[in-house]
């Protein structure tokens, strides 16, 4: 009846239904939807139905609103907090994160957590603590990663938003699998800590899925912070920037080339090529890139050396807290590649890699003083099935015995390692590395019904621009589903 997050709020507020309604209603959903998507991983109903009893407060935003985060870095003290990892089934966090403490302030009722690859290393979610998401419009298929479990969530319609996290793409590419909005916001945007500020060097960042732009818009303008002990701050958007739409319009450059040179589906294709008359008849100007602005192989090598550093650092501290050296029993094995290769790579190559991180970030700060945006698709195919990207054999004998290896031999067994699901999806990891905001729509559907987004990349702090268009494409009716 309600068909957002937004609806919902308003409802509450007029007394057209109660907080303790929408939460049963999605219990409800979940009870009867899950058995089949294995989208929520743990479940919080009776401190839900607790606090849905209680006097609903008419200035929040979002009062009485049913939510789903992800369990992974979205911690509330006392629930369970896994990351999809056997290592920390059971575990519960100690504190709650700020970013949770301020959706509690805005009114949302969560209801649980939901499903995640382990420690969200991959684009797909099939974690070995938890077994794979299925995508609700095809079983045989994954709902994606690492927000697979809240994409499925909301394209179901569990919930009407779920939190989700980004990575490398985590939101945007489940966005696109599952024809939902997916917004990475800037670097710096939204609240961090105290578990973690940095998250990847500023690569990662928390958002949600949704299906309006409204929610989106609304959910984004009340989370935004200047956190000014946090080492990336960044000014708030005014209300102005979001919610008043300028007439300028817009430049924006399109590609329908893969950064990194692997295959992009003509499927993928038609979703660039069929949005740009529209874009011409809002008002934009559309210009083809004969070339990327970076180096997409050298950015995703960079992407996987600090995955690996980060990930050895992870796993330190467990060991201090757990009192004892972690072996290749206690993780899946992508997770333990990273591990062992992180071990390897010297302070100084790291300090080099993110001064060019800082370099890339300043080179596409000046392509977007020619280009308001840059429009692609947000993946090269549509989800994909189960077990696709299972690695062969001679990749996982040679996983086994990484640490038999050179620092640049092992770096060329994680490309490999990843080869595969990174040309499914080699579009998002660029704006995580720049800091940049980035937005999947779901603007297409191939012939059997399921989605390829677009993604449309901004200037850091620029999410207002991908909001406008997003909103006057939703307008026009681009969106499908």
């Amino acid at each position: 009846m309600w068909n957002d997050a937004t609806a919902m709020a308003e409802a509450v507020r007029q007394k057209q239904v109660s907080a303790k309604e929408l939460v049963l209603a999605a219990i409800d959903k979940i009870e009867r939807l899950n058995p089949q998507l294995n989208a929520v991983v743990s479940k919080q109903y009776d401190q839900a139905l607790a606090q849905a009893e209680q006097p609903i407060c008419a200035n929040k935003p979002f009062s009485g609103v049913p939510i789903l985060l992800k369990d992974l870095g979205q911690n509330e003290a006392g629930q369970p907090s896994t990351a999809g990892a056997r290592l920390l089934q059971g575990y519960r966090a100690k504190e709650t994160d700020y970013l949770v403490a301020r959706l509690k302030e805005l009114g949302f009722i969560t209801l649980g957590r939901t499903n995640t690859p382990e420690f969200g290393f991959k684009n797909i979610s099939d974690s070995s603590l938890h077994g794979p998401v299925n995508l609700p419009a095809d079983l045989g298929r994954n709902a994606g990663g690492s927000s697979g479990g809240s994409a499925a969530a909301v394209a179901s319609g569990m919930v009407p938003l779920a939190m989700a996290s980004d990575g490398g793409g985590s939101i945007r590419i489940p966005a696109s699998f599952n024809g939902l909005i997916g917004l990475k916001p800037s670097r710096g945007r939204l609240p961090v800590g105290p578990a973690s500020y940095r998250g990847w060097q500023g690569a990662s960042s928390h958002f949600a899925l949704t299906k309006s732009v409204r929610d989106t818009k609304h959910l984004l303008y009340h989370l935004q912070t200047y956190q000014v002990e946090a080492p990336f701050p960044l000014a708030t958007l005014p209300a102005e920037a979001l919610f008043t739409r300028p007439s300028r319009p817009l430049k924006i450059a399109y590609s329908y080339q893969s950064p990194i040179g692997s295959p992009v589906s003509p499927e993928a294709q038609a979703a660039v090529s069929k949005i740009l008359p529209l874009l011409e008849l809002l008002g934009h100007q559309v210009e083809e890139l004969p070339n990327y602005p970076l180096d997409g192989i050298q950015v995703m090598k960079s992407y996987y050396l600090m995955n690996s550093v980060e990930t050895a650092q992870m796993f330190e501290e467990m060991e201090q807290g757990l009192g004892r050296r972690l072996t290749s029993d206690d993780m899946e094995m992508m997770t333990w590649a990273l591990y062992q290769s992180g071990q390897t790579i010297p302070a100084k190559l790291y300090s080099k890699l993110l001064q060019n991180w800082d370099n890339y970030s300043a080179q596409m700060a000046a392509f977007h003083q020619t280009y308001d945006l840059l429009l692609t698709p947000t993946v090269a195919d549509v989800a994909p099935l189960h077990g696709q990207f299972a690695l062969p054999e001679d990749v996982v004998h040679r996983l086994k015995h990484i640490q038999e290896l050179s620092m640049e031999a092992q770096q060329d067994l994680i490309w490999d390692m990843f080869a595969a699901s990174l040309a499914w999806t080699p579009f998002t990891q660029q704006a995580n590395i720049t800091g940049q905001a980035s937005i999947s729509l779901p603007t297409y559907a191939r012939a059997d019904g399921l989605p390829i987004g677009l993604q449309f990349t901004a200037a850091k702090g620029r999410e207002d621009l991908l909001l406008r268009l997003a909103e006057e494409l939703e307008e026009a009716s681009a969106f499908v589903g």
